[in-house]
């Protein structure tokens, strides 16, 4: 599972997907105009969330 966590204040987040009760992994997407988002991403419906934000900014990974 991908613990995000905020290099600011130390807050840590573990995330699921809720319809399929999986744990969200690491990955990320190159957008149109060609940059890389971070997102996590359910391995079971490949459903995507952009990666959580903490103090402005978006949280570290560690698998």
């Amino acid at each position: 599972m991908a613990t995000y966590e905020c290099n600011v204040c130390g807050m840590s987040v573990n995330a699921t997907c809720a319809k399929c009760n999986e744990p969200l992994v690491n990955d990320s997407i190159t957008t149109a105009d060609g940059r890389q988002v971070q997102v996590s991403k359910c391995p079971t419906c490949e459903g995507k969330i952009k990666s959580p934000m903490c103090c402005g900014q978006d949280m570290s990974c560690t698998i």
